[in-house]
């Protein structure tokens, strides 16, 4: 049998382990450390990064932010009264901030304690805003992984890292996406120049030039968010998120020695189907904008061309992917790269989208906050952007101009709801402009390494039912209508 195909026990590598988790407050994270929990009592320490004053507000968060969500219920049941043994012998908190050197580690005992303790690190901090201030993208999302990967190399014991990514650092590119690498200043559209040590010179030379003509914290906001956009399209990506993240890869591709790295790079990442119980979710993710619209009855069109896929994966299927690949690359000196995604090997199309929609809120529709039942209408599809401006027109804008042609007549009366109506039309046209790429996007994802990875899992039954990830297994169906969907009425709307 080949090295290739050696078989690995999650459960065994886990054992008497010290992994530390940074961005240990995001939606995956919290799936992360709660499954090891709940699987693997032997793990010895589970250090985590979060932003706190002090490491007692960080511990406190922890306790009053995130064992209080229902995503703990199960841990809560299985351990009970004995939960907070089990934390405080499993978990330390750390405070700590990935934008700064070092990780901004105050505490000099517990820095000393994990370079000398900890086996595994994995990187979850992110920004996901597609439109985030280009200088807090690019402290988090790029140069967040330089300042951890230089912690992880003062650490004695470190022989994995894992880097999770975004499928979608491809930008807009169609057919068959590879796991490949993006080399050092590799750009997506051919213009050369891009280092990210310039984009950092750029960031801080823009924001000493807003502080020096004094400007307001909003036209600050505004600015940087606009610099993230143009700077990513300068190269072309799409968005400042997707922008950073694939800087963020080159980093940690091109200066990590020969520490084993794995990068994820996740689809969209919906709801556990599975773990801790099905249809856990929080805050409201990239593609459920549309779906929580839509069922609040605020949305009456879908924009999307209806042929092309969207790529969405399970939280808890992405989790146990991560697991696997820290335990099957361990102490191998090289980088690989998994696609955990669902269009090459289970494709769900748009036009699956807006009659699951329908369906679910048609059955079973939203009770809003004075009791009244929302009742949807079968939605509009719109599938081009020429469709999409002449909707637009013909529904707001042609309506706009006999709003401020009354508005001229009644004496300005009427500038407040002018105002806000002309907010929500360039809320619209914003929210169209970040989202289009993915609403047409036309690219599948190869994940020929994702597929490798679930031969290795031991196949004892437990293990295989543990660390289940392929996405051949879901029925897309059953999934948004008895899952996904009640789980975004129960924990998002």
């Amino acid at each position: 049998m080949s090295t290739e195909m050696e078989v690995v026990s999650v459960l065994q590598y886990l054992d008497n382990k010290s992994i530390l988790v940074i961005g240990a407050a995001g939606f995956l994270a919290n799936i992360f450390v709660e499954k090891i929990l709940r699987v693997a009592p032997n793990v010895k320490k589970l250090y985590l990064l979060l932003r706190a004053s002090n490491e007692k507000s960080a511990t406190q968060r922890f306790k009053d932010e995130i064992l209080r969500k229902d995503l703990y219920r199960v841990l809560k049941e299985k351990y009970d009264p004995n939960l907070n043994q089990l934390t405080s012998e499993k978990v330390t908190v750390v405070n700590g901030d990935v934008s700064l050197e070092d990780l901004g580690l105050q505490d000099t005992n517990l820095e000393h304690e994990m370079i000398h303790q900890v086996d595994a690190i994995v990187n979850l901090a992110a920004t996901t805003r597609f439109d985030e201030r280009y200088d807090i993208a690019l402290g988090i999302n790029t140069l967040g992984v330089l300042n951890v990967l230089d912690f992880a190399k003062r650490c004695a014991k470190v022989n994995i890292f894992v880097q999770v990514s975004t499928a979608y650092v491809c930008g807009e590119k169609s057919g068959l996406i590879m796991e490949t690498p993006y080399r050092m200043g590799e750009t997506l559209n051919g213009t050369t120049g891009l280092d990210i040590n310039h984009e950092k010179k750029l960031v801080e030379e823009k924001l000493d030039q807003l502080r020096v003509t004094e400007a307001s914290p909003e036209t600050i906001t505004q600015t940087m968010k606009d610099m993230g956009l143009t700077r990513a399209r300068t190269y072309g990506w799409p968005n400042t998120y997707v922008f950073t993240k694939a800087m963020g890869e080159m980093i940690v591709g091109a200066k990590r020695g020969n520490l084993p790295l794995v990068l994820i790079r996740p689809s969209i990442i919906t709801s556990t189907i599975k773990e801790p119980f099905p249809g856990w979710t929080e805050g409201i993710r990239t593609i459920d904008t549309l779906g929580v619209g839509y069922g609040k009855g605020r949305l009456t069109c879908f924009l999307g061309d209806l042929n092309a896929i969207a790529d969405v994966m399970p939280a808890d299927m992405v989790v146990n992917s991560m697991l696997v690949s820290m335990a099957a690359q361990a102490g191998k000196q090289k980088e690989t790269i998994y696609h955990v995604g669902s269009s090459l090997r289970n494709p769900l199309k748009n036009e699956k989208l807006p009659q699951i929609a329908y369906h679910c809120f048609t059955t079973k529709p939203w009770t809003n906050k004075e009791g009244k039942l929302v009742r949807v209408r079968n939605i509009e599809i719109l599938n081009s952007m020429a469709s999409f401006h002449r909707y637009m027109a013909i529904h707001y804008l042609i309506p706009l101009k006999g709003l401020a042609l009354l508005n001229i007549v009644f004496c300005k009366l009427l500038d407040n709801s002018l105002k806000d109506f002309h907010r929500k039309i360039n809320f619209a046209f914003r929210l169209v402009d970040l989202y289009q790429p993915y609403l047409f996007f036309r690219g599948v994802f190869d994940d020929t390494n994702t597929v490798k990875l679930q031969g290795i899992v031991l196949k004892t039954e437990a293990e295989t039912e543990m660390f289940y990830f392929d996405p051949k297994t879901i029925n897309w169906d059953e999934y948004f209508v008895n899952i996904h969907v009640p789980g975004l009425v129960k924990y998002v709307f």
